[in-house]
């Protein structure tokens, strides 16, 4: 068995500007809520490798690991995958843009499998990752527009 999830948010908002603010992998904690910390350990052309640091969960232990994203703006599209994969067998994750009347749409599509020895199986991760992507999309969405009108 494997999990899957995939979200997606129009975003009012041209689609350079969504592409070069969810892309800078540097300034992640700026964007997204949970992430407390992003180092950048090694970057070639369009592909970056990176260190993503959370804030401590509802337990207080601080999740980390490494992760690998390539870009590719001629397709609007993003492919990572996780280095470090921790309690997952394997996480890839998908990112799409698409410039739509009222904006650009982007869309996360994550494939996955825990491995026996995670705290929660494919299933409960899918709920865990499909509740935080609406809220982090949400944030982002707001974050963006922003910056979008203030730039008008």
């Amino acid at each position: 068995m494997a999990g899957h999830t995939e979200q997606s948010i129009l975003i009012d908002a041209p689609f350079q500007l969504v592409w070069d603010i969810t892309n800078d992998v540097a300034g992640w904690p700026d964007l997204y809520t949970e992430y407390a910390a992003v180092e950048v350990l090694e970057q070639q052309g369009d592909t970056v490798r990176f260190r993503l640091t959370m804030h401590p969960d509802e337990n207080g232990k601080v999740w980390s690991w490494v992760s690998e994203r390539t870009s590719d703006i001629a397709t609007k599209q993003v492919h990572a995958h996780r280095v470090e994969t921790g309690p997952f067998e394997y996480m890839n994750i998908h990112w799409t843009y698409s410039e739509e009347p009222g904006g650009t749409r982007m869309t996360w599509v994550q494939d996955f499998h825990m491995k026996p020895t995670a705290p929660v199986d494919d299933d409960a991760m899918v709920k865990r990752i499909n509740t935080n992507s609406r809220i982090q999309m949400d944030v982002i969405k707001k974050k963006i527009e922003t910056v979008a009108t203030s730039a008008v």
